[in-house]
This record gives structure tokens, C-alpha cells and sequence, in this order.
């Protein structure tokens, strides 16, 4: 025993100065220290020494720094050098721009959780609120959408000019241009209540705020634009669109084929030195009614009019609609979801310098313009309408299954449709916290690029999630289109939100893990920038500092996972109260697990890794996972950590958590390097895969959530339109919940008694009469149950139509729409 005491002590203290993060020399001091009080203590003198001897070996060419660089740094920049994977420019655009937040913290492998709950709570002014409460109230009740789906194909053009006269297309413009000045959240709730009425009302006021010559201009337009545009984009004389994707340029927008040639041209009956553009744009949403189109191209200047660069590479230019050349007007049609969307073609398009959103000064700078405004519209739009429609199918859903009965029951009670009301209500919660997140994020002054890649990838993948189990609960009622439908237009439109802004297989398999690894890495994008400096003797000081920092992180990080999957995540300091303090243990394990398969990752797969898709997806699901439940666990601490939305946190957290543990043994079980692969296992799941999904107990808990009233299905539904009026049959259903549920013990009375009864009566009018003569319910309870009755009915009833009334409307929508273009 005395032999192999030298040798475990000096394994502790690796491992606890490995988990803790000590430096290379407190390691070295203790690791030296200790070994003396082990031989002193009557440790076996010849292990005592060999260890120290190796302890020695180890640490004395490390703690000398020139011997370190010149040993050990220098040849391995060489080959780091080497296999160093190219960049594109778009991909050095897209790692350099934005900022990194907390998702920083969550590839550090240690997390600082006091970063993220120090932050303010997001919190609306006393203007915002007001907005929301007074015209925002007053647009979702003027807004019928069936009318807009089905008969206009388009918004009411009283619709139309009460959004210009109330500024809402002037949310994100700043008060001295005559906009509203709002944050992002009020921004982010003005959406997710408009998108819980309509997609069409949501995506018309939605774009202007988001990526388009609004916020372009705001970041990087001259004075003179701002002046003139910023005022008239904010009252509505001007609508904007934005012109980026083509026939053959998607997901790919660099490669986009749309030119222009610098060449001189008339413009206003002045001789002028400009551009002459050639464009063909689709998918562009408001194209059809815009009266200045933001527009990216490739600039070109063959004549060297302005220098002697012949490609300028990307820039941007604002094209007002009556310019010559170009051609625009007709529409798309994008899955009954009816918001104005069409093509946009220029041919021999001229316009001045002046047009070019930055002047002069940004001309080739387009990309990384569009990369940085882009993670701020991925943060709000998408992630709040996905917010707005979950809410709402969310309770109204609830309510559908309390007040729908199928053999005597509410459907709710079944546990089929208790599974499905369990995902709905886990799915809501989590999305909303993420939307939430993301927009503080923007309003803290951050470009938040891997959020926002996050944030529009599972909320929108979850919204989907979310609209397929309400219309299974629903059945025939979510499957029947007409005004009472409040679903199968929500339906219809999902594939929307996934597909705009980068395609969602695109957003997972190359995007956030691409750019987290590198951004968001404490140290490969240092090292990077290090093996490229020019100065030969900072490139070596700097690369040996973070060289040997990035293997110090690596250490701990195989260190704490081990610990950390050993112990279950039962061991450690975490923040939070009883209840969530294990959910901040757990996040610290999955924290060391991903960092430690992003080293191993990127250094034995190099640049293959980019194409190994798969992987980078899955490596992508743990960074999402990760920062979801960081987002649900601000929501819960910012709400005071009630009580009763525990069972809310706690099946959005299992989800979570199982999802984790799912893409990291995805990516171990098909790593290609497979005694890596062994290895890895060992360290990340010791004693196994223990994550489960969230149990049928717990789901139980969370369905019954959305079935009865209470303050946390309040919080869930907040910020939604669910007051009860003609154009709102789901704020009519989740009105009556409440006088559902007080009926229910007299109509369980009453057809018990009915039940046990030899009367002859067969309709439910003549039935309550009898009830009442033979005195099971009173005249009170009557009325009540009549009540009912037709609360059920306004519930579960569906539209009909004579075919003729349908022939009409499509016809007047193809007259309406052929009008409009």
C-alpha cells in the first residue's frame, strides 16, 4: 500500500486541480507538497521519488516559457498551420460577426451561472405596455382571418392603414425619426400577440421591424438616408422589402448571380456616376405592395471608376418601385398563409451612389451588413410568432379537451391526448423562454448570432410540434376550414417559419455548431487568430499562451465529465433552490461533456468536420439543449420560482435533458475514429446513458395544467389574444372554461340521475325539463346546464358552406389577386 500511495495522491490532485482549473504552477507547487507529506507520512521512498521525478519531467519544461516555445509551441504551429481548415469569406463574415453571450459560458465547460442570472428581467415601459394593451388589442379585433385567408387573400384595407397610422411597421425606428423607439421585447410581444390572431397580420409587420432597409439603415445608412427614409418607413408612406434570395442562390446567398455595373447614367436630368443593375429576386415578402426595395448584389467595376478594384464583392442599394427597368407586382402564394410575397426582376436598373445603403463607404461590406442585422431578426420575429401560435393552441387546446367529451368524458382524461397535451404545454413553455432570452439578448446591445440560430431553428421546430398535436386533439374541428377554425391556417403556414431565414436543416447541420464551436470556444478562435498574425514573434507568444490554455481547458473538461457522469451529477456547487439546483448540476456535467467532444471533435477530424453534418448536428442539439434549458431556468428564477409551474419547468427540462444525452450518444456511436469513440464513452457516460424522457406522471401533472385555471396557466397564455368576441372563436372557448368546469358537478348530477331513470324523454330540452320535475336540479342548475350546452356547442361546431359561396370566393380571391398584381 505504501507504494501505490505516492502514485493515488498525486492522481487526486491532478483530478482536483484539473476540475478546479488551477494553474500549471499552483498545480505543480500542491502536486509537489503533496508528495512530501506522502513521504513523510511513510510512503515508500523509491515510488515517492520516481513520482516526483516524473512530476518534474512533466511540469519543468511546461513552467519555463522559453523552453515550452521552443520544444513544444514551435513545431506544433508549424503543423497546426497545416491543417488549419480554410475559410471562405462568408464563413470569416459570419464567425466575426455578432457578439458572444452567454452561450459562451455553456462552451466553457464551467459555467458561470451568476453571468445569466444577474441579468434585469425583461420588463415593458409603461408606453409599451399601453401599445399593446390599446392598439395592438384593437387590430387583433378588427382582424378577421378567414376573411384574409380565404375571401381577400390579403389584409382589409382598413387593417392596412390603421397599422401605418398607429406606426407599427415603425417599431424598431427611433423616436427622432418618428417611429415608436421600442425595445426588443415589446418589439417580440407586439409579434407573438399578433401571431396568435393571424400570420398574415404577423409577418406584414413583422418584416418591416426585422432584417429590410428599416433596421439596415438604422445601423449603417447615411445621414441623409436616415433622414429621409427612417421617417416615411415609420408612418407608412414608404412599405419595405428586402431583396435576397433567388432561383439560385438560397441558403447559398453569396453566390448570389444579381450584378451591377458601375457606369455613369441619368438620374433626376443629372449626369450622375452609379450603378446599373441586373436582378432576379423570389420569395420576397411585401415585394408586391413595397415602395422601396432594399436589394444585395454583386458590385462590379470594370471601367475602374472607382479605383482600381474591379469586384467590390456584395453591397446594398435602396431601389424606390418606379425606378425604370424594374419589374415587380405579381405574388407567390405561400401556403394559404396570404401575406403579400412575390418575385422581383430588374433589367438595366441604374442608380446613383447615393442609393447604396452606406454610401460609398459600404459598398462591399453588404454580407457582413446583412449577417449582423440577420441575428437580430432571428431573434424576434420568428422565435415570438412561433411564441404567439404555441400559446395560443396551448390553452385553447386545454380548454378544447375540458370542455370536448367522447364515452362520457372530457378527451382530456384520456391518456392518449394526455401525452400529446403534455408535449403542448412542456414545448410552449420552453419556446417562450427561449424567445424571451434572445430578445434581451438584442436589448443588453448584444448581436446575439448562435442564439439567434438557435432560437429560430427549435422554436419553429417546436411550434410545428405544437400545431400537429393540437390538430390531432382536435380532430375534425382543427381539420374543417371556416371562421370558427383557429388552427388549420396555423397549420398550413408552419412549414413557413421553418423554411424563411435559412432552411432549418441548413440552421442545425452547419450554422450552430459551425459558428458555436468557433465563436463561442474560449479558445480555438484565439488560437486561430494567433497562427495568423504577422508578426512572427507575437504569433508564437500568443499561440503558446492559448495553446496551452486550450489543452489545460481540455484536461478539465475529460476531468469534470468523468466526475460529473461517475457521481450522476449528484455532487457539486450549483445555484438555484431545492428544486433546481440538480437541473444546474446537471447543465454543469453537459457543459464539460460538450466541450470535451468539441476539442476531440475539431482536433482529430479538422476540417472534415464541417462535412461530417451528422455530427455537427447533433453536436449542434447539445449547444441548443444547453441554452434552452439555461432559458427556462431565467424564465422560472425571473417569475419568482413559483410552485406551480414546476410541473411545466420539470417536463421541459426532462425533454431537454434526454435530448442532450440522445445527440451525444449519437455522436459517439458514429464517430468515425472509433477507439476515440471508446474512449470518449468512458468519460462521458461511465456508468451509462441515465437522462430518461419525461415520465407519464409528470406529463399528467403538466396536461392538467391547460385543463383548469390557474396562475400558471395565466403566465403561459400571457401576452396572446384570447379575448372572447365574434372573430375569435379560441378566446370564446377559453372564456368558457371556467363555467365549464363549475357545471360539471351538476351535469355529472344530472346524468347520473338520467342514467338511473325509466323517462321517455329524448331531446336535451325535454330531458332538463324532466330533471327538473322530478327535482334532480333546480331551475338555477337548469339554466346552468342550458348554458353549457351551448358553450359545448360554440366549442366543438365547424363550418359549412354551399358550394356555390365557396366557387364565389375563389373566384373574387383570383380577381383580388389579379387586380393586385
Amino acid at each position: 500500500m505504501s507504494i501505490l500511495l505516492p502514485i493515488f495522491a498525486l492522481l487526486i490532485v491532478v483530478g482536483v486541480c484539473a476540475y478546479h482549473r488551477f494553474s500549471l504552477a499552483v498545480f505543480a507547487a500542491l502536486a509537489a507538497s503533496v508528495l512530501v507529506a506522502v513521504g513523510l507520512a511513510g510512503a515508500n521512498f523509491t515510488a515517492t521519488v520516481v513520482c516526483a521525478v516524473i512530476l518534474a519531467l512533466f511540469t519543468l519544461p511546461l513552467l519555463i516559457t522559453p523552453l515550452r516555445q521552443k520544444l513544444i509551441t514551435t513545431p506544433l504551429l508549424k503543423f497546426y498551420t497545416k491543417i488549419l481548415p480554410p475559410l471562405s469569406d462568408t464563413e470569416k463574415v459570419a464567425l466575426e460577426a455578432g457578439t458572444v453571450g452567454f452561450e459562451g459560458e455553456l462552451f466553457s465547460g464551467r459555467p458561470q451561472w451568476d453571468v445569466l442570472l444577474s441579468q434585469p428581467k425583461p420588463v415593458l415601459t409603461a408606453e409599451e405596455q399601453a401599445f399593446i394593451d390599446g392598439p395592438v388589442e384593437e387590430v387583433c379585433k378588427m382582424t378577421n382571418d378567414w376573411e384574409t385567408t380565404h375571401v381577400r387573400a390579403d389584409l382589409a384595407p382598413e387593417i392596412w392603414e390603421f397599422v401605418k397610422k398607429h406606426k407599427f411597421f415603425g417599431m424598431i425606428i427611433p423616436k427622432e425619426y418618428g417611429g415608436l423607439g421600442f425595445s426588443a421585447y415589446a418589439h417580440s410581444r407586439v409579434i407573438m400577440k399578433l401571431a396568435s390572431v393571424s400570420a398574415t397580420l404577423s409577418s406584414t409587420v413583422g418584416v418591416p421591424n426585422s432584417l429590410g432597409p428599416g433596421e439596415l439603415l438604422l445601423h449603417y445608412g447615411t445621414d441623409e438616408q436616415k433622414n429621409y427614409y427612417l421617417p416615411r418607413l415609420a408612418d407608412g408612406r414608404e412599405i419595405p422589402c428586402f431583396g435576397l434570395t433567388g432561383p439560385t442562390a438560397g441558403s447559398d446567398a453569396t453566390s448570389i448571380p444579381d450584378f451591377g455595373i458601375v457606369c455613369q447614367g441619368e438620374w433626376n436630368g443629372a449626369r450622375v456616376v452609379g450603378v446599373r443593375l441586373n436582378f432576379d429576386k423570389r420569395y420576397i415578402t411585401l415585394a408586391p405592395v413595397a415602395t422601396i426595395i432594399g436589394l444585395a448584389f454583386r458590385l462590379y467595376d470594370p471601367d475602374g471608376l472607382l479605383g482600381p478594384k474591379k469586384d467590390h464583392g456584395i453591397t446594398l442599394a435602396l431601389v424606390p418601385r418606379g425606378t425604370p427597368g424594374m419589374d415587380i407586382g405579381r405574388r407567390h402564394f405561400p401556403l394559404n398563409c396570404v401575406f403579400q410575397n412575390g418575385p422581383i426582376h430588374g433589367k438595366d436598373v441604374f442608380l446613383p451612389l447615393s442609393q447604396l445603403i452606406g454610401g460609398e463607404d459600404y459598398i462591399g461590406h453588404g454580407w457582413r451588413m446583412l449577417v449582423e442585422c440577420l441575428s437580430i431578426g432571428r431573434s424576434i420575429t420568428l422565435p415570438s410568432t412561433s411564441s404567439g401560435a404555441s400559446k395560443l393552441a396551448a390553452v385553447v387546446t386545454g380548454a378544447y379537451s375540458r370542455i370536448r367529451k367522447q364515452f362520457g368524458l372530457s378527451i382530456g382524461r384520456f391518456e392518449g391526448v394526455e401525452e400529446a397535451l403534455a408535449r403542448i404545454a412542456g414545448n410552449t413553455y420552453a419556446m417562450t423562454a427561449l424567445s424571451q432570452a434572445t430578445a434581451a439578448a438584442v436589448d443588453r446591445g448584444e448581436k446575439p448570432a448562435v442564439p439567434s440560430a438557435i432560437a429560430k431553428y427549435h422554436c419553429t421546430e417546436m411550434a410545428r410540434e405544437v400545431a400537429r398535436d393540437a390538430m390531432d386533439i382536435h380532430g375534425g374541428k382543427g381539420v374543417i376550414l371556416g371562421p370558427k377554425n383557429y388552427l388549420g391556417r396555423g397549420w398550413q403556414a408552419a412549414p413557413i417559419s421553418i423554411t424563411v431565414e435559412g432552411a432549418n436543416i441548413m440552421t442545425r447541420s452547419l450554422m450552430i455548431f459551425g459558428q458555436g464551436a468557433i465563436r463561442c470556444h474560449p479558445w480555438v478562435l484565439k488560437e486561430m487568430q494567433a497562427a495568423q498574425n504577422p508578426d512572427p514573434v507575437a504569433r508564437l507568444r500568443d499561440f503558446d499562451t492559448n495553446l496551452f490554455g486550450h489543452i489545460g481547458f481540455a484536461i478539465s473538461n475529460a476531468v469534470r465529465s468523468w466526475f460529473f457522469g461517475l457521481t450522476a451529477s449528484k455532487i457539486g456547487a450549483a445555484p438555484g433552490d431545492a428544486y433546481t439546483r440538480r437541473y444546474y448540476r446537471k447543465l454543469n456535467r453537459y457543459s464539460a461533456n460538450l466541450a470535451l467532444l468539441a476539442d476531440t471533435s475539431m482536433l482529430l477530424l479538422g476540417g472534415k468536420l464541417k462535412f461530417k453534418e451528422k455530427l455537427s448536428g447533433r453536436l449542434g442539439d447539445v449547444l441548443s439543449q444547453l441554452y434552452l434549458a439555461s432559458a427556462m431556468l431565467k424564465r422560472y428564477e425571473d417569475d419568482g420560482r413559483p410552485a406551480t409551474e414546476q410541473p411545466l419547468l420539470a417536463w421541459a427540462f426532462h425533454d431537454s435533458a434526454h435530448k442532450i444525452e440522445l445527440a451525444m450518444s449519437g455522436v459517439l456511436r458514429n464517430f468515425p475514429i472509433r477507439p476515440a469513440a471508446w474512449l470518449l464513452w468512458m468519460l462521458v457516460f461511465p456508468i451509462g446513458r441515465r437522462a430518461q424522457a419525461p415520465s407519464d406522471r409528470l406529463g399528467r401533472r403538466a396536461a392538467a395544467l391547460l385543463m383548469s385555471p390557474s396562475d400558471a396557466r395565466d403566465r403561459l397564455a400571457d401576452g396572446v389574444f384570447l379575448t372572447p368576441c365574434e372573430n375569435n372563436p379560441a378566446g370564446r372557448i377559453n372564456a368558457a372554461l371556467a363555467k365549464v368546469i363549475l357545471a360539471e358537478p351538476v351535469e355529472r348530477k344530472f346524468l347520473k340521475a338520467l342514467k338511473n331513470s325509466d323517462i321517455e324523454a329524448l331531446t336535451f330540452p325535454e330531458q332538463l325539463a324532466e330533471g327538473v320535475r322530478e327535482g334532480w336540479i333546480t331551475a338555477e342548475e337548469k339554466a346552468q346546464l342550458e348554458e353549457l350546452r351551448e358553450l359545448t356547442w360554440d366549442a366543438i361546431s365547424v363550418d359549412d358552406f354551399d358550394s356555390a359561396d365557396l366557387e364565389a370566393a375563389s373566384l373574387h380571391r383570383q380577381q383580388h389577386m389579379h387586380r393586385a398584381a
